[in-house]
């Protein structure tokens, strides 16, 4: 009986011991990065089990055996809590560190930047290109319809993800804009306001200023005055790219359905993809009588309420862009 009372004792004591060397090997540091690194970066596909996690956390060399960062994780019960994605793996990280990174589930984040005033077909093509996004994207979104922002998005995201995205946030914000407008506006639908959102946004970088351009074009529609903004020429010409000269006397009075200074009402369709900035400013324009403004030449526009006032100030321009010259 004391023979078998000390066989126990000694196997209890191994056992002891074990678990005590796994938990000492499984908390502490591990491999260093590659080449001096910082992070190791692995990427966990969708579907796999403990086994192979394991081995691509070998290979990658974040952990320096894949057995035992299985038995580690079974012992603690985390073989279901281990998420897919792509994560940074810090040099030296412990295995007990690894396990709780691929638990928490967050994934290293990519970003991609719409700005302000691209045309949908130039965001387009910025989804379709970026290497971090995978799958094709359906059609090209309507002009317009498109919110720009960054947008932030873990790998495995789908460019058509991301396009329903920009879709659903300029929804959301576009509508809770329309509930609050200002009343009495010449403005009569959602489309309306993102029309001449987009020609706000196009003629000018200064969101300081949109709400004062809004109001002279505004107060533009309210009076049936043609609208007579340069950007709208040139989208009829190039779909938003650049035209790369000046606009031509023959274009200014070239009958295209975008360009204002020949029609009396707004463009059929937006002229870009407005910004926040520039969809609240039309829905919630500043209080003006002014229904002119042109460059100022050292940044930003002056505005006039009459066409003498106007015509002093486009010959101050010209003297300016004289002398800059």
């Amino acid at each position: 009986m004391i023979r078998f009372l000390v066989i126990v004792a000694v196997l209890a004591g191994l056992v002891w011991g074990a678990f005590q060397l796994e938990r000492m090997h499984f908390d502490a540091p591990g491999p260093a990065a590659a080449n001096g690194a910082a992070e190791t970066v692995v990427l966990v596909q969708p579907g796999e089990g403990l086994a192979a996690i394991s081995q691509e956390l070998a290979q990658a060399g974040t952990i320096d055996n894949a057995i035992l960062f299985q038995i580690g994780v079974r012992l603690r019960g985390r073989s279901a809590a281990l998420k897919a994605g792509e994560y940074a793996i810090s040099s030296h990280a412990s295995m007990a560190d690894i396990m709780a990174i691929l638990a928490s589930g967050k994934s290293i984040e990519h970003k991609i930047t719409a700005a302000e005033g691209l045309t949908s077909e130039m965001i387009y093509d910025l989804v379709k290109n970026d290497p971090e996004l995978t799958g094709d994207m359906g059609e090209q979104p309507e002009e317009g319809t498109l919110l720009p922002e960054t947008y932030l998005f873990i790998r495995g995201t789908t460019r058509a993800d991301i396009i329903e995205r920009m879709r659903e946030a300029q929804k959301k914000f576009l509508g809770a804009q329309w509930d609050m407008r200002a009343p009495d506006l010449p403005i009569k639908s959602k489309r309306e306001a993102l029309v001449l959102a987009s020609i706000v946004e196009k003629e000018t970088a200064i969101p300081e200023e949109r709400r004062h351009i809004a109001a002279v074009f505004v107060n533009r529609l309210r009076l049936g005055m043609k609208l007579q903004s340069d950007p709208t020429i040139i989208y009829g010409l190039t779909k938003g790219y650049p035209l790369g000269r000046g606009i031509r006397e023959s274009e200014l009075v070239g009958a295209t359905p975008y360009n204002t200074y020949v029609i009396p009402a707004l463009p059929p369709t937006p002229i870009c993809n407005p910004g926040k900035y520039a969809i609240a400013a039309v829905l919630n324009p500043e209080q003006s009588n002014d229904l002119y403004f042109v460059a100022s030449g050292a940044g930003g526009h002056v505005f006039s309420s009459s066409i003498a006032e106007h015509e002093k100030n486009v010959a101050n321009l010209r003297r300016f862009e004289h002398q800059q010259r």
